[in-house]
């Protein structure tokens, strides 16, 4: 019995200590923009960086010059990387069409990865990517800037509460002036402006906020119908895809319009919600205007920041692959949303070609 017992503690304390320990973690891919976000994470010991994938050499020798990494973690070679360095996560900071092959190679190794959003650019690579995830037993999170969002979490818990009734619209206003107008690096223009390494241009850059979004209030309910509208108003620029697109979903109860473009005036990144008792518009990421009884005046509510680890989600990417924090079924990183919204994104993309509304099955 004693052997038993001391069995258990080692196990309890090594389970602990895996639990505490630093996330080893490597980057696969250098030429997405966001990738800068996880060098500058000053005074976070959450993750520790094992090994950086990159075949463009002058791109790995600038970050290695601007961030003054060891040249002994560059890698030329994504599965000499992962045997080598063994990580227990991948982020990945590439082309949105080069997630699939990424977990491809992640996935056998039983190594967790996480993705810029969207998922995939096809539903096609989206499926596979969460069969692999399913065989292999990994998490796969796709990272949205509005998950994170205190706004966001609380319009949800006032509908999920019933304080608004029945949510019959939503609307989802995402973008900026342009990749090119805000000054994007060359390497992150060229995926953004690819429509096979991006999907599309602002229809998928930022259409994926609004049906990531709505999915996750519906708890994954899938639209009847997808209407989408997509144009260029500065082909000059942008001469191989949209700078600007409207979705619409239609839903047996509920519709949502979804606005995604490289022309507004100003960034933004908001949500309007509808419903039978009451309305509340997330206006930013702690700002919310509510209005939730007839005859009441509208309210205006500052939120704090959410606390950690939901403050960055490389901190939220180790906490789950830790086991610190236990993943919902429809969390607006997880895959049974994010699948659906690469759904809705190539359902909206054929609805734009054809000039109809696509219906799913």
């Amino acid at each position: 019995m004693k052997y038993f017992f001391a069995s258990l503690v080692c196990l309890l304390f090594f389970s602990q200590t895996y639990a505490q320990s630093p996330m080893r973690i490597a980057i696969a891919g250098l030429s997405h923009g966001h990738v800068d976000w996880f060098f500058n994470r000053s005074g976070k010991s959450d993750n520790v960086l094992v090994g950086i994938y990159e075949t463009d050499q002058a791109l790995a020798n600038k970050y290695a010059k601007r961030y003054n990494i060891d040249q002994k973690l560059f890698y030329n070679d994504l599965n000499k990387m992962l045997d080598e360095v063994k990580p227990e996560a991948v982020s990945a900071f590439g082309a949105i069409s080069d997630h699939i092959a990424i977990v491809r190679a992640c996935a056998p190794r039983k190594i967790h990865v996480m993705v810029e959003k969207p998922l995939a650019t096809t539903f096609a690579d989206a499926k596979e990517i969460q069969a692999l995830a399913r065989q292999h037993s990994i998490y796969v999170l796709t990272n949205y800037e509005t998950s994170w969002y205190a706004s966001n979490q609380h319009v949800n818990q006032l509908a999920e509460a019933g304080k608004l009734g029945e949510i019959r619209k939503v609307m989802v206003n995402d973008g900026h002036q342009g990749p090119k107008e805000i000054g994007v690096s060359e390497e992150f223009l060229e995926i953004l402006t690819d429509p096979a390494k991006n999907g599309a241009g602002a229809l998928f850059d930022f259409g994926c906020y609004g049906a990531n979004l709505m999915t996750w209030l519906l708890k994954g309910e899938k639209p009847l119908s997808v209407t989408a509208v997509v144009h260029q108003n500065k082909p000059h620029v942008y001469k191989n895809v949209d700078d600007e697109a409207t979705i619409i979903l239609q839903y047996p109860n509920a519709q949502c319009i979804i606005q995604g473009s490289w022309n507004w005036t100003f960034p933004r990144k908001d949500m309007e919600v509808y419903g039978t008792k009451g309305y509340a518009l997330a206006v930013d990421a702690t700002t919310v205007h509510q209005r939730l009884a007839a005859g009441s005046p509208e309210e205006v509510l500052k939120l704090s920041p959410r606390p950690h680890p939901y403050t960055d989600p490389f901190s939220l990417f180790a906490s789950v692959v830790k086991g610190r924090l236990k993943q919902d079924e429809f969390d607006l990183y997880g895959l049974p949303v994010n699948v659906t919204v690469v759904e809705i994104l190539e359902a909206a993309k054929a609805s734009a070609s054809l000039n109809k509304t696509v219906f799913l099955e």
